[in-house]
């Protein structure tokens, strides 16, 4: 999978950038709050998410980590796809979103071309739980923590744990060590778990 991009930036419009890549232009989608983060400089660097469907392969590009994280938890929710996600990404910015999917605020999430009242209820009650974990008192930017715990909780679901398991086992960790890294966290977890 294509994770992350760095390269020339050759073309920029609002919704795609191309990107060259040691000769190999790639063409990312992105959303209007990564677009207002770009500079005019030349060289550029973004977080990717690769779709692969049957006829197509489609990156997503992202300034910050965090974006792309709640890029893939929105895609998650039944009746949301890419283009609704990217569309949620450039009408709200990401903590807009997290916050309004934390405090149940259907209105705001609704608010956004394309998704509908059973849609909005779904992105609240799929994402509560999780979102809650990546924005811990709205400083969800740059919070080194939440992004090891978020990844170490992504790791403890590949290895067949639930979230709800290892959730509150990560973050007790985090709260006794706030400075754990990934890898930490992980064995933390296998030891209590």
């Amino acid at each position: 999978m294509i994770t992350q991009l760095k390269g020339r930036m050759i073309e920029k419009s609002p919704t795609e950038l191309v990107i060259d890549c040691n000769g190999v232009g790639y063409l990312v989608n992105i959303s209007l709050n990564t677009f207002s983060k770009l500079t005019d400089s030349e060289s550029v660097s973004l977080f990717t998410h690769l779709q692969v469907k049957e006829d197509s392969h489609t990156l997503f590009g992202f300034f910050e980590k965090t974006e792309r994280n709640l890029f893939r938890q929105l895609i998650s929710v039944s009746g949301i796809g890419a283009s609704t996600a990217r569309t949620m990404l450039s009408s709200l910015s990401p903590g807009e979103i997290q916050s309004a999917i934390i405090s149940g605020n259907v209105s705001i999430i609704q608010s956004v071309k394309g998704i509908g009242l059973k849609t909005a209820q779904r992105v609240i009650i799929d994402l509560k739980d999780k979102v809650s974990l990546i924005s811990e008192n709205d400083q969800f930017i740059g919070n080194i923590s939440n992004t090891n715990q978020d990844e170490a909780l992504s790791a403890l679901e590949v290895l067949g744990y639930s979230r709800k398991q290892t959730s509150k086992v990560i973050e007790m960790l985090i709260n006794n060590s706030p400075e754990m890294s990934v890898e930490e966290l992980i064995k933390g977890a296998l030891n209590k778990l």
